[in-house]
């Protein structure tokens, strides 16, 4: 239920980013999160639990289209890979920090309602602080409130940059003027740059969850028992490794997405996904032909600990920071609302089948399948998704118009431009 909340968060906080603004959907996500927190924490019975995990999932759909693009608009563009992949870096070291606290309310009266009520504090802290930072300067911008925008930009660029940031921000509201119209959910359909740009980003998004992330980071104690370790305390302490490497790895990608690219670090993740991947399928299908050598289920836990190594600094932050990219800025916030509803439905359908299909086909034949798919993945990023390593929105929407019209639309190519000064 918490999946289904974040699905149709995602699903409306694009409308509400573009409606309301990046902080006020970032307050409501809090309140509605720490609500859920609340709810779940006195839940008198199962169906009162399932509402706060509802209300949380919605909070957490909201949050997860908001915080990129909000983080994306207010930053410089050679460090923006960066800093959208340090909002990665807060959930998957958030995930980590659970697992600890989760392990320490185990010794406490009323374990699981603390648990799941403590979550409620990071989201009061969050809106607290939220309401002393200022909206985002574009959206403040397309708004119509050029005198806020430019406040909020003169502490984040030196004059010389500012006025070049104000300059590209016109020409921006100039374009949306010209267009008069509301946009809508299927005019991200109709224009064949805009669909092309979210082939790009909800093709990511999708390929995340279905090279199986979250089912490792779900089930990561339950693969660490069929690997062979029957122990609880073991595979819960296995999988609290996994967490750790998982946060590492993160930090590691926030250094190299501005430094190798968006683009070049995705297909070398996804490479060092697909071999550990086959490593994990080869030991789950050694220990199931009858050999009981704990060598085998100590494989599986190096084909784990490879994955999260190279997924994490890779397609971990790449998709949501290519998302936060890579659409005009009219369409910034109902396509980033769309991808990420393809996200946490990729994310259900994976979480929902994978032990379905462990059962039916084998684990080791289960892992194939997501080796597979992630050859797939390969194929989808050379062909699909362009390089936007340090270029403005408006290199990057140029980009789209040529990918749709050819490199002979309007006018010459803003890269060749730039290459030639």
């Amino acid at each position: 239920m918490a999946l289904v909340g974040a699905m149709v968060g995602a699903a409306s906080g694009g409308w509400i980013n573009d409606a309301y603004g990046r902080k006020k959907a970032t307050l409501l996500a809090d309140v509605v999160f720490a609500a859920g927190a609340v709810v779940m924490a006195i839940a008198p019975d199962p169906y009162v639990l399932i509402l706060g995990r509802l209300l949380v999932g919605l909070g957490v759909g909201i949050a997860s289209v908001t915080a990129p693009v909000y983080i994306a608009e207010a930053s410089p563009s050679e460090v923006r890979g960066g800093l959208v992949s340090t909002n990665v870096l807060m959930i998957t070291g958030g995930q980590f920090l659970s697992y600890i606290v989760n392990l320490a309310f185990t010794e406490v009266p009323g374990t699981w309602r603390w648990m799941l009520g403590v979550s409620a504090v990071p989201a009061v802290i969050q809106f607290f602080f939220m309401l002393c930072l200022p909206e985002s300067p574009r959206w403040l911008f397309m708004k119509n409130e050029k005198a806020k925008a430019i406040a909020v930009l003169s502490k984040i660029y030196d004059i010389a940059r500012l006025e070049d940031e104000v300059d590209h921000l016109s020409a921006a509201l100039e374009e949306e003027r010209q267009k008069k119209r509301t946009v809508r959910y299927l005019d991200v359909f109709k224009t064949k740059e805009i669909r092309l740009a979210f082939l790009a980003g909800a093709g990511l998004q999708a390929f995340q969850q279905f090279t199986g992330i979250n089912t490792v980071m779900y089930y990561s104690p339950t693969i660490v028992q069929m690997a062979g370790f029957k122990s609880n305390q073991l595979a819960l302490l296995l999988s609290l490794i996994v967490a750790a490497m998982n946060a590492a790895g993160t930090i590691v990608g926030i250094y190299l997405i501005d430094h190798v690219g968006r683009k070049k670090l995705a297909l070398s993740s996804l490479s060092g996904v697909i071999a550990s991947l086959v490593i994990l399928a080869g030991a789950f299908f050694a220990e199931s032909s009858g050999s009981s050598h704990g060598l085998y289920g100590w494989l599986a836990i190096i084909g784990l600990a490879l994955y999260i190594a190279f997924f994490s600094p890779g397609m971990g932050p790449v998709p949501w920071t290519v998302n936060s990219e890579v659409y005009p800025e009219q369409y910034r916030g109902i396509c980033g609302g769309m991808s990420a509803t393809v996200n946490w439905i990729s994310n259900l359908i994976v979480a929902q089948t994978f032990l379905t299909i462990a059962e039916a086909v084998g684990t080791g034949a289960t892992f194939l399948i997501l080796a597979g798919i992630a050859v797939l993945a390969v194929a989808f990023v050379i062909v699909f998704v362009p390089e936007t390593k340090g270029l403005t929105f408006v290199e990057v929407e140029q980009i789209w118009k040529e990918r749709a019209w050819g490199r002979g639309y309007n006018t010459e190519s803003l890269l060749e431009q730039g290459n030639e000064s």
